[in-house]
């Protein structure tokens, strides 16, 4: 009994062994000459999501005239976005703030002068042409802080799978350019690891626009096309 515990005792021992060996498998035997290529695709697409920030900053005497007044603008913008289409799962509260505003003059301490209450929210367009024209509309409700648009692909799996199947046919066009000028041939492809991937980053955005309240009626976003890109290490054996 003693020795059938042993051999079990072993036996589960050797399992997670067993497991950390084939998880952590060496990379097969290079026979002839090893080539090491980083390669990178790219997929090109039309944005189809503007993010942009609206807020309402209002500036009163007190601190409860000021949020007062400014939770009476911020709705009528929220109601602005929902008579536009705009559904709730898109719109979320970004920033809230109240602040004291001073007056400084030389060799005077800080005079309180009101305070400044602010409240942005963050909007997903899914219409991109038209959300110009929803941007001018917030304005004329009482929105005088604009941010944006950062421009995005909503789903860029398709996109990002493309720019992987370009990555592999450079890496195998470069392993095949190395391969010639060494009087070589590519034998087969070693190993492939993805690293960095995903779309251009958008230009950094603008400081926030301040705003007559009053529609301007001439506001575009245009989508443009953005580019995603991935990059792959691919190791080949050349003989």
């Amino acid at each position: 009994m003693k020795s059938i515990m042993a051999a079990l005792a072993l036996t589960a021992a050797a399992l997670p062994m067993a497991a950390n060996a084939q998880a952590e498998a060496p990379m097969p035997p290079i026979t002839g000459t090893r080539l090491d290529i980083s390669a990178t695709g790219e997929a090109t697409r039309v944005p189809d999501i503007a993010v942009i920030s609206a807020g309402v900053v209002t500036k009163q005497a007190t601190a409860s005239s000021a949020i007062q007044e400014n939770s009476t603008r911020m709705d009528r913008v929220l109601s602005a976005l929902k008579r536009a289409g705009v559904a709730e799962r898109d719109i979320q509260t970004s920033a809230i703030s109240l602040n004291p505003d001073y007056r400084y003059q030389d060799n005077q301490p800080p005079q309180l002068v009101g305070y400044s209450a602010t409240n942005q929210v963050t909007v997903r367009f899914r219409d991109i042409r038209n959300s110009g024209k929803i941007l001018d509309a917030l304005v004329a409700e009482g929105a005088n802080q604009i941010n944006g648009p950062n421009l995005t692909i909503d789903k860029p799996e398709a996109a990002l799978d493309e720019a992987r199947q370009n990555a592999i046919a450079n890496g195998k066009a470069k392993a095949a350019l190395y391969a010639r000028s060494l009087g070589m041939q590519v034998v087969r492809v070693v190993s492939v690891s993805e690293g960095g991937g995903g779309a251009y980053p958008p230009p950094p955005a603008p400081p926030p626009m301040f705003m007559e309240a009053r529609a301007s009626a001439d506001s575009k976003v245009l989508p443009g096309e953005q580019k995603l890109q991935v990059t792959v290490s691919m190791v080949f054996d050349l003989r």
